[in-house]
């Protein structure tokens, strides 16, 4: 004896069993008891069982508990709950028996089922025991009512294999023109198939059937009905001959899409040619030359011309074959006695992308930059396209260099250039020329310290010389005297107009006649003026535009953000020392920026990719995505193998800011000040005041809040109140952001502290603040951190941290304050740039315009005559005569 224990599993039944003593039977040895009677799972070979428990579904259950007998064993139920669940399950077995019942079932509007007359734990037994039986055919629209139709009729048993077994055969034609013939077909004892011949068709059963079969006729007729009621897309043809029917393509395809699992759910046998059984939906694909109208692409609206080729697998299509398969809406195609099923849905998307071709004219642009799958030749894609295209040589010397950047023309650098580029630099000018010849937006983002802003200005050089029309700078206020001073510096012939603080003009009118009249090759703004003067700014065609730190527009739904994407310029470019690949709402707006429309809107970009590359990670849309930008970004770092060699071990270069306008007014009024008192000073005192005013002006250069002696509290107020700050914190959270380490240098504490707080309570980054209060084991323990990476920023005193350290760890180096001894600066830099360094070193300056910084600077570098000893203190600047000192000390 055993026995049995039942209990629901997630949509399964478990049934465990034990022995008299309770012990635990092994599902393998429970199996052979349970199912002994049960040939549909094979006596149990079929069910699904682990090693203690099996596990059946309603439909499997119903069928155990009704053939529970065995000649050597008696089956008990083990607890009151099996007994229950068993004598719930008896009447549906009962309900399932008789296909009348199935009257009562009946489908809503909404495809769901319903059932009169039972329970509602029995309806939904009875629909869970349906829907286990036959899947995704009880919910298919298309299919349900034929189901349906048939249970009312058979009941949901499967076909009974009588003998002789009967089968569907498919045949196809002999021909491309003829049609498909579906029969009933009796399978011998051989395995082999009989069909009544065409003389027998249309006799009745039984005197078409061989003689051997002659007596099971009514059997052979009752099982024909029964599998013909499964053929609701298959013309109808009378029941008192054996069954045969001829189909058109269209046919045969809704017979195998929709006919076969139904046949398939009720185990009748379908025969299919052997071709078709092993055969898998083909794509339809297209090749094409496409060649330029001309010798050469001129540009990207240069019109193509395609020659169509059409292959199925290895075989070729004629034109005509297409023509016939797309006007007949055909799927199946024979080819040198061979057949191939065409995917539907490859031939429809292939037609469409043919009638583009055929409606419009198209180019170039289209063809690299459409939604199309463009493919070489070569390409080797797990996957054929589509459609692909063989380029013709210039087309395909083209497109290397668009998507390589290589063997791009050489343009030659302008001679009003005021400084040698370095080769990268060179190549970036050539790319930037390149893509704005064919009208295409250009990223270019390389790392801090590799000469964006020099490409660009050597850029301005080429294009104005043979253009009238100025371009747009579009920069954060913080680099607006940056731009200023290195076109000042690199491209003095250029005519440069800020448009920037309230003396600007006012209305599109004033902006039109000052441009007219000043006739400036490049205007340099601010991103909050642009946005302020959007209508004014939106007047005029700009020969080209160019976004620097172009993260600025990554918020595309903000005033700033539309308003630079509305402006309209012949060229435009993106200038950016991050990258951009992972920040991609970010990069949607710049791309809509430098190419309006390449990726759709904003909504579909984000479903397209956003989603599925933010979400769930998939790398395949990563790399479709890194594809579909490459050809449009240009980005050199200083780890990459290529550009060691042409760049320098350190580059060293200032970087300007303009004053606030609060520190302007400061400026100017202490600057007075001071001169009327050194009217009446004697030489003494106004060596005194001199050197008193430097070092309360430099105070002021870096934040007014040094000057006027001020405690700081609010740290968003104090980075509004000096332009040198916001650019020091930036620089140095890019620096983070790179995962590299750097060096800030200053000579005054208070300047220490408060880039050491922002850096830690705004952006979170761990600043260690080096002074001459620092003790020999703090300094000692604060270097070795800094040299294993501990914290990524390292502020040092000038004078403490000058000399005698060794921070081969930082790869830049940031002067925040100038000392008049150019040699003190060095020093410092040495702290990095040193023996053991291994990488490039990177050292900005920050010099503020107009002011006394900017003038000692430019003191410093032309006068070669002065000697070493001469400045080695500021001590040299008191001996100045009052009209030097004026001109040092007066902004401009």
């Amino acid at each position: 004896m055993i026995f049995v224990t039942i209990y629901p599993n997630d949509e399964r039944w478990a049934i465990r069993t034990t022995d008299e003593r309770g012990r635990l039977i092994p599902s393998e040895r429970a199996v052979r008891m349970l199912a002994a009677s049960d040939e549909r799972s094979y006596y149990g070979l079929l069910l699904s069982k682990n090693e203690e428990t099996l596990f059946v579904t309603t439909d499997e259950l119903l069928r155990l508990i009704e053939q529970w007998e065995h000649p050597m064993v008696r089956i008990e139920m083990n607890d009151a709950k099996t007994a229950q669940y068993v004598e719930q399950l008896r009447p549906i077995r009962q309900f399932l028996h008789d296909p009348a019942h199935f009257k009562a079932v009946h489908l809503t509007t909404d495809g769901s089922i319903e059932i009169d007359g039972v329970s509602p734990e029995e309806e939904r037994l009875i629909v869970q025991l349906l829907h286990e039986r036959f899947g995704p055919l009880l919910t298919d629209p298309i299919v349900q009512r034929p189901l349906l139709a048939h249970i009312r009729t058979y009941g949901i048993e499967p076909l009974r294999h009588d003998d002789p077994p009967l089968a569907l055969r498919l045949q196809e034609p002999e021909s491309f023109d003829e049609p498909w013939e579906l029969s009933l077909a009796v399978v011998r004892p051989s395995g082999k198939l009989w069909s009544a011949p065409p003389s027998k068709r249309n006799v009745s059963i039984e005197r078409a059937l061989l003689k051997e079969w002659k007596g099971r006729a009514a059997a052979i007729e009752a099982q024909q009905q029964f599998i013909t009621s499964l053929l609701p897309h298959v013309p109808e043809a009378p029941n008192d001959v054996l069954f045969f029917q001829t189909l058109t393509e269209r046919d045969v395809q809704r017979w195998l899409q929709y006919d076969v699992p139904l046949l398939q759910a009720f185990d009748v046998p379908v025969v299919l040619p052997q071709w078709l059984k092993q055969l898998t939906a083909t794509k339809m694909t297209a090749k094409t030359e496409v060649a330029p109208s001309y010798q050469s692409v001129a540009s990207f609206d240069d019109i193509v011309s395609f020659d169509w080729t059409f292959s199925v697998g290895d075989e070729t299509v004629t034109r005509a074959q297409f023509g016939e398969l797309v006007r007949e809406q055909r799927s199946f195609l024979q080819l040198n006695d061979r057949w191939f099923f065409i995917d539907p849905e490859s031939l429809k998307r292939l037609q469409q992308l043919l009638s583009e071709a055929e409606e419009k004219e198209w180019t170039v642009r289209d063809l690299l930059l459409s939604q199309t799958p463009l493919q070489t030749v070569n390409d080797d894609e797990e996957e054929e396209p589509v459609l692909s295209f063989e380029l013709h040589r210039q087309l395909q010397q083209f497109l290397h260099q668009f998507q390589q950047k290589e063997q791009l023309p050489h343009v030659p650098i302008h001679d009003a250039l005021q400084t040698t580029l370095r080769p990268y630099q060179r190549d970036g000018v050539d790319w930037l020329l390149f893509m704005r010849s064919y009208g295409l937006g250009a990223c270019l983002a390389d790392d801090m310290g590799l000469g964006k802003t020099v490409q660009v200005i050597a850029y301005f050089l080429h294009v104005h010389d043979a253009s009238d029309r100025p371009s747009l700078v579009i920069c954060p206020t913080s680099v607006l005297g940056n731009w200023q001073k290195e076109l000042e510096t690199f491209a003095p012939s250029l005519r440069v107009a800020i448009h920037y603080g309230a003396g600007r003009p006012s209305d599109a009118h004033a902006f039109r006649t000052k441009v007219a009249e000043e006739r400036p090759d490049v205007i340099v703004t601010t991103y909050g003026t642009a946005t302020q003067d959007r209508d004014v700014l939106e007047e005029m065609a700009f020969e080209t535009i160019v976004i620097d730190e172009a993260q600025n527009i990554k918020n595309m739904q903000t005033k700033q953000s539309r308003a630079i994407r509305s402006f309209t310029g012949r060229h435009h470019i993106a200038l950016t020392g991050t990258p951009i690949e992972n920040r991609l709402a970010e990069l949607w707006s710049i791309f809509d920026f430098l190419l309006r429309g390449y990726f759709g809107s904003f909504h579909s970009f984000t479903t397209t990719y956003i989603a599925p590359i933010e979400r769930d990670g998939d790398v395949h849309m990563k790399e479709q995505l890194q594809r579909k930008i490459e050809p449009f970004l240009l980005r050199r770092t200083k780890s990459d193998p290529s550009l060691q060699l042409d760049l320098p071990e350190k580059n060293e270069y200032n970087e300007y800011c303009p004053l606030t306008s609060e520190q302007a007014a400061l400026y100017k009024a202490y600057v007075d000040e001071t001169e009327a008192a050194m009217n009446d000073a004697s030489p003494f005192e106004k060596k005194g005041l001199v050197l008193t005013m430097l070092n309360r002006l430099k105070q002021l250069c870096n934040h007014p809040a040094f000057f006027l002696k001020e405690p700081i509290d609010d740290l968003d107020e104090a980075l509004r109140r000096s332009i040198k700050v916001q650019r020091i914190v930036e620089r140095s959270a890019m620096i983070v952001e790179e995962g590299e380490q750097g060096l800030i240098f200053t000579q005054y504490i208070g300047m220490g502290t408060l880039l050491q707080r922002i850096l830690h309570e705004k952006y979170g980054i761990d600043a260690p603040f080096l002074t001459g209060q620092t003790t020999k084991e703090e300094r000692d323990e604060l270097v070795r951190r800094f040299q294993r990476g501990e914290f990524p920023i390292f502020i040092l005193s000038l004078h403490a941290g000058g000399t005698g350290l060794n921070l081969t760890a930082a790869t830049y180096v940031l002067h925040a304050d100038r000392w008049w001894n150019p040699a003190v600066e060095n020093q410092a830099t040495d702290r990095a740039y040193r023996i053991g360094q291994t990488k490039y070193v990177d050292v900005a300056k920050y010099v503020t315009l107009g002011t006394i910084e900017e003038k000692i600077d430019r003191l410093l570098r032309e006068k070669t005559s002065l000697s070493n000893d001469l400045i080695q203190s500021s001590q040299w600047m008191a001996q100045l005569s009052d009209e030097d000192i004026r001109e040092l000390i007066t902004l401009e």
